[in-house]
């Protein structure tokens, strides 16, 4: 199970059997394992207050893999080498007592690293407990999952519980969009190619869009739903993440925190969005019933869980568009338009950079009926893409000169690429973890400071006491969404 040059890495998943442990973090190890990535020190043992130990959790890993991975990704002989590193523990984390069993399992390995895959509120107590049993030492590590509270004040005594426990440099906050390979080759577009740099500001760039679109409704996760909605489930994290990347200065290096101090002043030049320009700057919606590829769907009023919880009128946004802007040289004037919902047309994650025309053209009907200009649209799902649109000349010979049209550029994967399995964004997340590398993972101040811009537009909702605009499944959300953009000159990109 280990080699004789290092001594074991133990990776202990709390919430072992859940729902993103088992969708998720064990199909990327197992394909880390497969990749021959995984390396061969590392012991992973799951927790949870209901699991098995032994040749018990193997099979029930198994069963696991058996269902999220496809068939033909799985490779028994990478089985075995991943079974033989797994093992369970039966443990409740917010009893103390249940730590002593995990701190002697544990006194193999001179690393401890400590996913936790559970409830955002598990996360005090459990790193308490592991404090107390002695296991958030010098070599100990933890990983969070989003959401990291409700607001700023909620995130702060999340941060304060876990930093009682652990130091901040050993404290690996997860976006997963982060470990998205585009939204790293983001990075490499923007600081590997001088090209770009001369135009990657306010005199080069018109607006920037980042949507994303899902057609799905809360798939019976109402009552959680409910108490988040689309600004606290996609908006304050992912979204203002994706932002960093578009916006951010070129960092020194590629060392964590010369990343993230350059993502932090992002989100400290964010003009805060407050008063009237709540009712302005924002909108927020809520679907009604409608149909989703010619299937009718409910409204989320009358989705399961809905009824249960009272029924009647909620507030919770499953729409969210903003007009948002940065205050800063490189960016002053220019808008970034924010969207996300619910029940939306079509599933896709994408940003949309659109460049400034021509200052003049030179070229005179027909030829004038076609310019447009230049888009850079980075897809992040469900296929990872970036095309650079550029104008060209139509082949061919025409009485009124030159005609142009659009063409793409492709920047994306080879198409050998393409036919390869497209890797989880956990696989890079899980490897960076075990290695200690830490760029692709938020720090507080990035966590606190995104909070405490999206508090002042949920606040200024809040004083409102306007009910999120009905939109109908399937359609783009509400139409006050559309002349967000149209009041500025822009349509939005789909």
């Amino acid at each position: 199970m280990t080699d004789n040059a290092a001594p074991p890495v133990a990776l202990v998943l709390f919430g072992g059997n859940g729902d993103l442990a088992t969708r998720m973090l064990l199909p990327s190890l197992y394909f880390l394992e497969r990749d021959g990535l995984l390396p061969a020190n590392v012991i992973i043992l799951l927790a949870a207050r209901s699991i098995g130990q032994g040749e018990a959790v193997v099979a029930q890993v198994r069963e696991h893999l058996d269902r999220f991975v496809a068939a033909e990704f799985f490779d028994e002989a990478a089985w075995s080498r991943f079974a033989a590193r797994l093992d369970g523990l039966a443990l409740d984390a917010t009893c103390a007592a249940d730590f002593a069993p995990l701190a002697r399992k544990l006194t193999v390995a001179n690393e401890q690293i400590f996913y936790l895959a559970t409830s955002p509120a598990l996360y005090g107590p459990i790193c308490r407990n592991l404090r107390d049993a002695g296991l958030a030492g010098a070599g100990s590590r933890v990983v969070l999952e989003k959401p990291i509270g409700h607001d700023l004040a909620s995130s702060r005594t999340i941060n304060q519980a876990v930093a009682a426990a652990f130091e901040e440099a050993a404290i690996f906050r997860v976006d997963h969009y982060l470990g998205k390979e585009t939204v790293q080759n983001l990075l490499a577009l923007r600081f590997a190619n001088f090209l770009f740099e001369p135009l990657w500001s306010a005199r080069g760039i018109e607006h920037v869009q980042i949507t994303v679109s899902e057609t799905v409704g809360v798939e019976g996760r109402w009552s959680y739903y409910d108490a988040s909605g689309a600004m606290r489930d996609m908006l304050q994290n992912h979204m203002l993440q994706l932002l960093c990347l578009v916006a951010m200065e070129a960092p020194v290096s590629m060392a964590p925190d010369a990343v993230r101090d350059e993502k932090l002043k992002v989100l400290r030049s964010l003009k805060p969005i407050r008063g009237r320009d709540v009712a302005a700057k924002t909108v927020r919606g809520q679907y009604a019933a409608g149909a989703i590829d010619g299937r009718p769907v409910p409204g989320y009023a009358q989705e399961i869980g809905a009824q249960e919880a009272g029924g009647g009128e909620s507030m919770t946004e499953t729409f969210v568009a903003l007009k948002a802007e940065i205050d800063n040289w490189r960016w002053a004037g220019v808008p970034f338009y924010l969207r996300t919902g619910k029940r939306l047309p079509t599933r896709y994650s994408e940003i949309f950079i659109q460049f400034r025309p021509v200052p003049h053209s030179i070229f005179t009907t027909p030829a004038d009926a076609g310019l447009a200009a230049n888009k850079l649209i980075i897809r992040l799902q469900p296929q990872e893409t970036i095309r650079l649109m550029v104008m060209n000349k139509v082949p061919g010979l025409d009485q009124a000169g030159i005609r142009l049209h659009e063409l793409p550029l492709d920047l994306s994967r080879t198409e050998a690429d393409r036919k390869q399995r497209q890797r989880i964004a956990y696989e890079r997340l899980l490897l960076d973890v075990i290695n200690n590398v830490a760029t692709l993972f938020v720090r507080r101040d990035e966590v606190e400071a995104a909070w405490a811009w999206a508090d002042d537009i949920l606040a200024g909702w809040r004083a409102s006491g306007q009910p999120p605009r009905s939109y109908v499944a399937g359609s783009w959300g509400p139409s006050a969404a559309i002349a967000l953009a149209e009041r500025s000159g822009h349509s939005w990109h789909e």
